[in-house]
């Protein structure tokens, strides 16, 4: 792998797991060895409080990165996992979408800075829960796509409209830019909609969609109040050990080499 690998995770539904997708695959590459930047570009902070970065530490921020002059090294934070960095959010990055309004080129902001990156990072983008210029700065900074999608019933009605957005991007921004999957989310097989929306989500998708679904867990649902990803809250749990095999099907798909993922 000689260049970065960059992959917006995106969903403009909010609440599908995004942030904890993107918490624990960041974790699960770094684990295996893997050095890796989690751009936290949602105005809520979730991912930098998940991986335990006070809000007093967030000194210099993704606000930083694309407004100012600052570079991806001076704004990526060590976190407690080795290899593992993260590029925080606070709320200021709410008026992003109107501060950058005016600015050249400002869907390529991102772009330019994560260009930045040593060869063989991989990035992980937490895009917000919308199709607005943080996001489409995401998607023309990014090689590929990742779609967290909620097993439930207008799940694949919201994914239209994402993919419409990617079209989109690839005709004005970012010609290189591809899907690079479908990770279904909260599922219950006690439920027979989730298994029809996963059904149905496979017949529709095929191999785009990840082989590895996460199951509705409640340890993942405890490990950000624990400023921990669950795969290091509880190691032995069923989310934990979705999240962890999951991240080796998203390293197959990138073509990273590892003896671990």
């Amino acid at each position: 792998m000689s260049e970065s690998n960059i992959v917006a995770i995106a969903n403009q539904k909010g609440g599908v797991g995004k942030t904890t997708t993107a918490i624990n695959l960041g974790a699960a590459l770094a684990m295996a060895g893997h050095r890796t930047i989690l751009i936290d570009l949602d105005p809520q902070g979730n991912a930098s409080t998940g991986l335990g970065i006070d809000s007093d530490q967030r000194e210099k921020t993704v606000y930083d990165l694309l407004a100012g002059p600052e570079t991806l090294d001076e704004c990526a934070l060590q976190t407690s996992i080795d290899n593992l960095r993260i590029v925080p959010a606070t709320s200021d990055l709410a008026s992003a979408d109107v501060d950058l309004a005016q600015a050249d080129n400002r869907t390529k902001l991102l772009r330019k800075k994560l260009k930045q990156a040593e060869p063989g990072t991989i990035i992980l983008i937490d895009c917000p829960p919308a199709l607005g210029l943080l996001t489409l700065n995401a998607m023309v900074a990014s090689d590929a796509v990742l779609v967290p999608l909620q097993a439930e019933f207008y799940a694949l009605e919201g994914l239209s409209q994402l993919l419409t957005t990617v079209k989109h991007v690839r005709q004005s921004g970012n010609s290189e830019l591809r899907i690079n999957g479908i990770l279904l989310t909260m599922s219950d097989y006690r439920n027979n909609l989730s298994q029809q929306v996963e059904a149905d989500a496979r017949a529709t998708l095929g191999d785009l969609v990840f082989p590895t679904v996460i199951p509705r867990n409640v340890r993942v649902s405890e490990a950000p109040s624990h400023a921990k990803p669950v795969i290091l809250y509880d190691p032995s749990s069923k989310g934990s050990a979705a999240y962890s095999q999951f991240a080796k099907e998203f390293a197959q798909r990138l073509k990273l080499v590892s003896e671990e993922v």
